[in-house]
């Protein structure tokens, strides 16, 4: 194993921070007016640079060190999900995005309110914000881990403690000072940076394979199949075309998390511009990060990999980046895995801000006070941000203690809150969208039938073995159910 980080390392590391710290005060030195103009820009925002946030968003340090662990171990048939996320953002920007500017919302829970009431509004962001605590929170823990390995080559809580600091610190520079423009303008940064460091690490590894067959090893060990025709798969076409479209539609059309950044568009074309070349962008990096999953196959095809650190299963590219990364590129891998981190990290506090705001704090005290100026509201607007900073610092300190004292995978449940919170989402949603039927008294026994469903159907409740992506399919058909036993 490596030896920590070199004084090359380290400079290239503090180098990343400093333009953090500088990009930070450049994005942020226009006065805010309003809580409208700190969530949305005032919808001034340019497509193109909405599509890269939106490719950054959707790209955690989870991805980051995922991808290549699917590839290395399976195929590159999970470029498939982002297939089916290409047509669910096509069907999104057909249906979602003209009612979101034809009320000219800032959360995309107000759309609800037009249809079932402000009850119904206030009940989606909750479910939202509890989804997203859990979730981010174990993400936050993921990037954290992944840091403290390769900065202190260990997992002590205290440098846990420093490692999730260093990526709320990161986050907030843009998101506390500069709101969600400050946010876009950084995640064209940091999506350039993890981009940037995987075109290099697999020109790196490419290179020190030397003359080896590399697409006759792969195909004799059937690494190489994209399209899964079977019934079973994990990203079959089937589970591609029905829970994972449900999935991705609910992602990038109903989470505060990823619409936030559409509704910063300054038109309705924008935004679906935005939304759907942010997946055609988003394709070659996946794929990018499974070539390097398949190079690192046939780079230890022979070798004895114990994919293990202190107790802990680590992914084959964190297992390289540990092992057999050489100086100056270790540290530029960590400043890759920062930057996806960063940039999940600091979307998700905007957008818990702006549904804490708009759609639970600001009408409760403008029916107390209606003198409550726009100042008054940006304040608490960065507030929240903090609160929800420390929120998700504390959930991901939970995080650290359940993975050691627990044998139920927090991170495995945390992961997939936001698809239980989604079933309930879709059902209401299709049903204030299709139908005319469904009240404001069905709507949270909806989203708790679509949340409980996909609970019950874990193999850790009852034992029900049943793929991911059909949990997703019956939970929101629960909830779509409950939501048409009502009258409109």
């Amino acid at each position: 194993m490596n030896n920590g980080f070199s004084s090359l390392d380290w400079s290239v590391f503090v180098a990343y921070f400093l333009i953090l710290a500088i990009t930070s005060y450049l994005f942020s030195r226009e006065t805010i007016h309003s809580s409208k103009e700190y969530f949305t820009s005032a919808n001034q925002m340019p497509m193109f640079a909405v599509a890269i946030s939106i490719l950054a968003t959707s790209q955690s340090a989870a991805t980051f060190l995922g991808a290549p662990e699917f590839s290395y171990a399976h195929d590159f048939t999970f470029i498939g999900f982002y297939f089916s996320a290409l047509l669910a953002v096509i069907f999104i920007s057909l249906v979602f995005v003209p009612k979101f500017y034809e009320l000219k919302v800032i959360t995309v829970y107000e759309l609800l309110e037009t249809r079932y009431g402000e009850s119904a509004k206030k009940q989606a962001g909750i479910m939202f914000l509890i989804g997203r605590i859990m979730a981010s929170g174990a993400r936050l823990y993921i990037g954290a881990l992944a840091i403290s390995m390769i900065l202190f080559l260990d997992i002590t809580f205290l440098h846990m403690i420093i490692s999730i600091f260093i990526l709320v610190f990161g986050a907030l520079l843009y998101t506390y000072f500069g709101g969600v423009k400050s946010v876009i303008l950084s995640d064209v940064i940091q999506a350039i940076t993890y981009v940037s460091a995987g075109v290099i690490v697999l020109f790196y590894l490419y290179n020190t394979l030397g003359d080896v067959n590399i697409l006759e090893i792969l195909e004799q060990n059937h690494k190489l199949k994209i399209i899964d025709t079977s019934w079973d798969g994990k990203f079959s076409i089937i589970g591609l075309l029905s829970g994972w479209l449900l999935l991705n539609i609910a992602a990038f059309g109903l989470d505060q998390d990823m619409t936030q950044r559409v509704l910063s568009c300054r038109n309705k074309n924008d935004a679906s511009k935005s939304l759907i070349l942010s997946i055609v962008l988003t394709i070659p990096v996946v794929l990018l990060f499974l070539a390097i999953g398949a190079l690192l196959f046939v780079h230890y095809q022979s070798a004895d990999v114990v994919q293990n650190f202190s107790g802990k299963k680590i992914t084959i590219f964190m297992y390289y980046i540990l092992h057999d990364m050489p100086e100056g590129l270790r540290a530029l891998v960590t400043v890759g895995a920062i930057a996806a981190a960063l940039s999940s990290t600091n979307s998700v506090l905007g957008a818990m801000a702006s549904v804490a705001i708009e759609d639970l704090y600001k009408p409760y005290k403008l029916k107390q006070n209606s003198l409550l100026t726009d100042a008054y509201f940006v304040r608490a607007s960065k507030n929240a941000v903090l609160l929800f900073a420390l929120i998700l610092s504390l959930m991901a300190i939970v995080s650290y203690f359940w993975q050691q004292y627990s044998e139920l995978s927090l991170i495995g449940f945390a992961l997939g809150v936001m698809a239980f919170a989604y079933t309930g989402l879709l059902g209401v949603f299709f049903s204030a969208i299709f139908t005319s039927r469904g009240s404001k008294k069905t709507v949270p026994f909806a989203l708790a039938g679509g949340f409980l469903t996909v609970l019950a159907l874990q193999p850790y409740i009852f034992g029900i073995q049943i793929g991911f992506s059909w949990q997703i399919v019956l939970g929101s058909m629960v909830s779509f159910l409950i939501m048409q036993s009502s009258k409109g």
